[in-house]
């Protein structure tokens, strides 16, 4: 129920298509009742015609009755299909953009500890299984249900003996499917999760596929591919299995029915209780009466696998961003860049801190550099400035306002971010460089590339700013990737910048032009770099030296070159690297 109360929201739109099609589920009802009827009326006139007169016109009109009642069920079988089929796949549209728009609200948190395949297969895989739940379990329900509340009180219209007598099987029935249900969902919420896995180890390797070569990993790399795909193998076949016994087990219980029908019916036409017409009416709606639980049962199957997958999906729909804005957030149109941390305090995992009583302070139009030795929370204390993260005590201030009290996107409109790990969309280099801005015309796209030192080389590509990149700019080098990616920030314009690594894996002459366009595009921005290749850093208004989470030291290059502390030895290590490198 909880499942089903979940997903009904999305059922409001269309709910006069759900109407529409219960309607002609109604209609196929009806015309299935009524064609016994009219057989059963047929035999009648047909056994008595020695003793009354019975006209060629009768016949003829019993005739056209029984190809109207076929057409009209026709009609209807064709709109409860099509029509719950509509309904079905524009709910499941709605049902997937919900879950997506859900999933994009996440804290990053959120997706540390879960693979992209897994989460793909909940989005597309599991939600895939909801149209056998909306097209097919619900109408199936809906139409068996009205049979057998119809073929119910016309059996014991015709002759109520001999239809408690066919209710004998029902009990067992009721309890067969109950307990199937309970037994099966378990197993399809096991095959949901290993078809899952498959999807992870997939999308790892197909995004992995260079180093899997390089390693030459091909044959280990299939071999555990391979085990993925058995083990989904085996758990489906196991909730196949089940399946697969339970159908031929209702229909032997339901085929009871018609026994007892031939045992008791035919003595009681024998003994002229029963006219024949009577007992060939109750053979060919018994199968009607037994109908509705037999079609559940055969539709039991792919019920129980989407409500194993709704489990899935309303797990994510359950899960509340870690990170949301404040009751009283409030917009800002543009800041000045100002940006105070006040005794901030942060871990990823409870007594494992990463910071440690960092306060600092960054006025409008300053540059701040961070450096230390790797994993002592650069990384992290730029990650909180956008509020990617919240610290676990302390405060972030922009302009003096706290930033949980400026409304989430507002607060990253201000934040522009060029990092070492560059991440491009498989489009063109023009939707690339537009990610910074949607709204920018051509002029603009091209003037922010010029400003990046990428116009040069966009332009030798043979298709220009509409050469397509490939998956995460796999098409490009690291400089050319790096450039249109500060095109985009350029494009952006925002008054914070905040510089990850961004020059750390390129050749000295393609970081000369990426430290140009990034000067350029710093001039009137706060930045915060952090930077293992000191030289970059040097022009810093300011510099924080971090160990262990702490800052130890504080100040401008000069400063901290004569104080002979870790700044002081990090730039001699690194020179000395570079002498030896030469």
């Amino acid at each position: 129920m909880k499942e089903l109360k979940a997903l009904s929201p999305f059922a409001k739109p269309y709910k006069w298509l759900i109407v529409l099609a219960t309607l002609s589920m109604i209609g196929v009802t009806a015309m299935n009742m009524l064609a016994p009827w009219l057989i059963r009326y047929f035999i009648r006139i047909v056994t008595e015609a020695s003793q009354h007169q019975i006209s060629i016109d009768q016949i003829t009109g019993l005739a056209l009755a029984a190809l109207l009642v076929y057409i009209i069920r026709a009609v209807s079988q064709f709109g409860a299909d099509y029509i719950s089929h509509h309904a079905a796949w524009s709910m499941l549209d709605d049902i997937r953009s919900h879950l997506y728009g859900h999933m994009q609200r996440l804290s990053l948190k959120y997706y540390q500890d879960r693979q992209t395949g897994e989460l793909m297969s909940r989005v597309i895989n599991d939600t895939n299984n909801f149209e056998q739940l909306l097209a097919h379990a619900i109408p199936t329900i809906v139409v068996n249900g009205l049979m057998l509340i119809s073929v119910t009180a016309i059996l014991f219209t015709m002759n109520a003996t001999l239809a408690l007598y066919t209710l004998i099987p029902i009990p067992l029935l009721a309890w067969m499917v109950l307990k199937f249900s309970k037994i099966s969902r378990p197993m399809f919420r096991q095959a949901q999760d290993r078809i899952a896995e498959v999807n992870s180890i997939l999308q790892d390797n197909f995004t992995g596929i260079k180093e899997i070569k390089a390693f030459t990993k091909e044959k280990y790399e299939k071999g555990r591919t391979g085990q993925r795909l058995s083990a989904y193998t085996k758990a489906i076949l196991q909730a196949l299995r089940l399946s697969n016994a339970f159908h031929p087990s209702v229909e032997l219980v339901s085929s009871i029915g018609t026994v007892i029908l031939i045992f008791f019916g035919g003595r009681m036409a024998l003994a002229n209780d029963l006219p024949i017409e009577d007992l060939v009416a109750f053979l060919l709606y018994l199968g009607s009466f037994y109908q509705p639980i037999t079609a559940l049962g055969r539709i039991n199957e792919g019920l129980q696998q989407a409500l194993a997958s709704a489990e899935r999906v309303v797990e994510i729909l359950d899960e509340e961003p870690e990170i949301q804005d404040s009751p009283n957030a409030i917009e800002v149109d543009r800041a000045k860049g100002d940006i105070e941390f006040r005794n901030v305090n942060f871990h990823y995992e409870k007594d494992i801190p990463v910071l440690k009583d960092v306060s600092f302070k960054v006025r409008p139009g300053e540059s701040l550099a961070l450096v230390g030795p790797t994993g002592v929370g650069k990384t992290t204390l730029a990650n909180l400035v956008p509020r990617f993260y919240d610290p676990i005590s302390g405060e972030i201030l922009m302009d003096g306002m706290g930033i949980q009290n400026i409304k989430l996107s507002c607060l990253r409109q201000q934040i522009s971010f060029v990092s070492q790990d560059i991440f491009l969309f498989n489009g063109t280099i023009r939707d690339n460089i537009l990610y910074g801005r949607m709204d920018a015309s051509d002029d603009e796209v091209i003037a922010a590339a010029k400003a990046a030192n990428a116009h040069e080389f966009i332009l030798e590509l043979i298709d220009g700013y509409d050469t397509r990149v490939g998956e995460r700019g796999v098409k490009l080098s690291g400089g050319q990737k790096q450039r249109i990616s500060i095109a985009r920030a350029i494009l952006k314009d925002a008054p914070i910048l905040i510089l990850d690594e961004a020059t750390s894996a390129v050749d000295t002459q393609t970081e000369r032009l990426i430290q140009e366009s990034l000067d350029r595009l710093m001039e009137t921005k706060t930045t915060i770099v952090i930077a293992h290749r000191l030289s970059t850093i040097q022009k810093a208004d300011q510099i924080i030296v971090l160990e262990e989470g702490e800052i130890v030291e504080q100040g401008k290059h000069d400063q901290l070159l004569e104080a002979g502390g870790l700044y002081s030895q990090l730039c001699k290590a690194q020179s000395t690297n570079q002498l030896l490198a030469v």
